[in-house]
């Protein structure tokens, strides 16, 4: 990890402690315990470039205005020696901090160092997450919703371990229960139609009405013939099901891949059925006298848990409700081991977020630790008008469409560019587009431009050297201290993004850094007169080079070298 700025952070906090020690050995501040204060950097850097609120939190302990003792903190500060220029007492207590030369040169120098490394941290201390996102419905195509939602996990799920996460990915696999039911009664009733006709066998409305089970039950027509119309009702959707079900996971399999994103797991519902663990637990709640019977049913007391009413975990008809089964998977997130559970879901899951949380804490676990991002809705634009169908099919999009349309590249950064709990606006026009209006090639575009400095400088017989302090403190211009500034900030935008669980804070961050390359190359001549302040120029290139390619890497999006 980059390990400068947290030094700085601590530097400061050093320095102020210090001064407090002197101010109390003066007799300016009584003894007292030190409340506990913060060090951000402000918004605008005229504020300096990290400020202190430590004057302010402790009025109270001091029994003096905020601002005095500021004063008196600033008047026993000692700055040589420290990678401080200044020091200003600001508003009603603020002490804001002033970088020096040293420090803008020492960042430079760290990124290098580190390479693909920079902007790592510890922050998460190894803890064991897992994010669980897409788990959509395999008895049809994956939606633009999935889309979303797969772009949204896995760049979480990377920035988690950014941040020092032990993260895995999962997707939960619906193979059982009452959609897989329905899902076989449709393929039987499309694969009777191909034999009997439509109005001999009609599909009822709450059948799957989808063009993919009429191709299943042709395809397994022209592989078997009216076999099936020979056997029972209940073995005939079986084989049916059997024969379909693996060939839409498959698909979303394929799918997946192409999207970039690689899971750790892919958990079957029907496991969860098999070995026993549903049975246990329901056994759980039976056990706290959680449950009651009916009307034939068994329900749930969710009530005593935060809910509106009890469910229904058991039907009169003896078998589970999808949320006995989604306590059951659950549960076995954490016997795995997870410390943190995440879910992405979409927003019409709002109502089950408290009963799934509760149920961890009726069954003993820590409701708390379960955490569900919801994500809105997508709407699909075509140069900023609304689009439902495929041109290629005409049919709804779906994410294989999708991905058949614009690149992957601008699918996943462009998903990202929006926090989860916002609708979205898609616009297809936009991703492929190949200019300055497309975020992800503007990004790309300043990549592609730094490598071709580079090559323009190799032409000419520049290549990087190893550069002093003194050397990169000729980095003085505006533009250039306020690149420098931004990819200090890298490995503190990662650790916010993992805290609010909201990856759309490094997609802005780099947008930002292309804009602010792009100024300090619209302002600064890289190659000029003086041999130094050219290594100097191309030492920060060089850095801004590997941080948005860190960037890149990590949101699974490429990198090119020329464009």
């Amino acid at each position: 990890m980059s390990k400068l700025v947290n030094e700085v952070k601590s530097e400061i906090r050093t320095l102020l402690l210090e001064a407090v020690g002197r101010c109390v050995a003066e007799g300016e501040l009584p003894v007292e315990p030190m409340s506990d204060f913060t060090i951000e950097a402000p918004s605008d850097v005229a504020h300096g470039d990290f400020a202190a609120n430590l004057a302010l939190v402790s009025a109270k302990t001091f029994r003096l205005p905020p601002r005095k003792i500021a004063e008196l903190i600033f008047a026993q500060l000692a700055l040589e020696e420290s990678h401080f220029e200044r020091v200003e007492v600001a508003g009603p207590g603020f002490i804001n901090f002033y970088l020096g030369e040293k420090y803008f040169g020492d960042i430079l120098k760290d990124i290098l160092a580190l390479g693909r490394e920079y902007g790592r941290s510890d922050f998460g201390g190894g803890k064991r997450v897992l994010v669980e996102f897409v788990s959509a419905n395999p008895t049809g195509p994956m939606h633009m919703g999935n889309a979303r939602g797969g772009a949204l996990g896995d760049c979480l799920a990377a920035v988690l371990d950014a941040a020092g996460y032990s993260v895995e990915r999962e997707f939960y696999i619906n193979d059982a229960g009452n959609q897989i039911e329905k899902f076989a009664l449709s393929l039987d009733i499309r694969y009777q139609q191909l034999f009997k006709g439509e109005e001999a066998v009609p599909l009822p409305e709450e059948c799957y009405q989808g063009g993919d089970i009429k191709d299943h039950a042709a395809e397994y027509a022209k592989l078997h013939g009216d076999a099936l119309l020979k056997v029972s009702d209940e073995e005939r959707r079986r084989l049916l099901a059997e024969y379909a079900l693996p060939l839409n996971i498959a698909k979303m399999r394929r799918d997946i891949a192409k999207y970039r994103i690689e899971y750790d797991t892919w958990f079957p519902e029907s496991i969860l059925h098999g070995n026993g663990e549903l049975e246990e637990t329901i056994a759980i709640l039976k056990e706290k006298g959680l449950t009651y019977e009916k009307d034939g049913a068994l329900y749930y007391k969710a009530s005593e848990y935060g809910c509106e009413k009890d469910e229904v975990i058991i039907r009169s008809n003896g078998n589970p409700t999808y949320f006995a089964v989604d306590i059951a998977y659950h549960r076995n997130k954490f016997i795995r081991g997870f410390e943190r559970c995440i879910n992405i879901w979409g927003a019409d899951h709002h109502g089950h977020v408290a009963r799934m949380k509760g149920a961890m804490d009726a069954i003993g676990l820590d409701g708390s630790r379960l955490d569900i991002i919801l994500m809105q809705l997508v709407k699909l634009l075509y140069n900023g008008e609304p689009i439902r169908m495929s041109k290629r099919t005409g049919k709804a999009i779906q994410l294989a469409d999708l991905l058949d349309e614009v690149p992957v590249d601008a699918a996943r950064f462009l998903f990202n560019m929006r926090e989860a709990n916002s609708q979205m606006d898609f616009d297809l026009g936009l991703a492929i587009q190949q200019n300055s209006q497309n975020p992800v090639y503007y990004v790309q575009y300043a990549h592609a431009r730094i490598c071709s400095i580079i090559k323009a400088l190799a032409a000419e017989g520049i290549t990087l050297r190893t550069v002093t302090d003194a050397e990169l403190a000729l980095l003085t211009a505006p533009e250039e201290r306020a690149l420098i500034r931004h990819l200090a900030a890298y490995t503190d935008e990662i650790i916010a993004a993992a805290k609010s669980y909201d990856a759309a804070n490094i997609t802005h961050y780099v947008v930002d850094l292309a804009t602010l390359f792009h100024k300090f190359y619209n302002a600064c001549r890289v190659k000029g007169e003086d041999e130094a302040l050219t290594q100097a120029r191309f030492t920060l290139c060089m850095a801004t080079k590997q941080v948005i390619f860190n960037v890149l890497e990590m949101l699974k999006v490429s990198a090119p070298e020329s464009m």
